[in-house]
């Protein structure tokens, strides 16, 4: 498979993932959901949980598992995020790296093919649950809105270089078929 393919997300949102819904999960049958957290669920700098993520948590635990998988290796701050949602979660996962999030699925007693690996980072994320055979959301950054610069230098990049090497982040937004992996 090429890295090209592995880098591209199933479903693009377009938004952040509050804009993720019950209707998308059913739409593709997915039971089970691996989020990212720094900049997925949370801005890089913070250690809370929003009131708007819990109750999208809420919702969304009535109809998929979830489960946390960060690069990211501090015990407190990722720690204090997941009991504030309520979830199970791995830290240091070394994405691409799809040991945890293998881990995450067997946890959930689900098939890979029924959990989407869910982030805002293309060469983390989207190819790590893409290597795995998850199917692949793209989310837009969650950012901290106290910045006066809302842009995430690294995302920004991973999206120029991607595109570069051809692959298709326009166009593909609730885009509901998966892409042929096979060549």
């Amino acid at each position: 498979m090429s890295w090209v393919l592995n880098l591209q997300p199933d479903l693009i949102l377009g938004g952040p993932i509050l804009s993720l819904t019950q209707d998308i999960l059913h739409h593709h049958q997915l039971k089970g959901l691996v989020l990212d957290v720094d900049e997925t669920l949370v801005p890089f700098n913070s250690s809370e949980a929003s009131e708007e993520l819990m109750e999208w948590v809420a919702e969304i635990r009535q109809v998929a598992s979830l489960w946390l998988v960060s690069n990211n290796l501090s015990e407190s701050r990722i720690g204090n995020i997941a009991r504030s949602l309520n979830l199970d979660y791995f830290l240091g996962a070394a994405k691409p790296s799809r040991r945890k999030l293998k881990e995450a699925a067997d946890a959930m007693s689900l098939p890979v093919e029924r959990v989407a690996m869910v982030g805002d980072r293309l060469f983390t994320d989207v190819l790590a649950g893409n290597r795995l055979g998850m199917f692949t959301i793209l989310v837009e950054p969650m950012l901290d809105p106290t910045k006066t610069e809302l842009f995430s230098p690294i995302r920004d990049f991973e999206v120029w270089f991607s595109q570069l090497l051809g692959v298709s982040l326009t166009g593909k937004q609730q885009n509901f078929t998966k892409p042929d992996r096979s060549r």
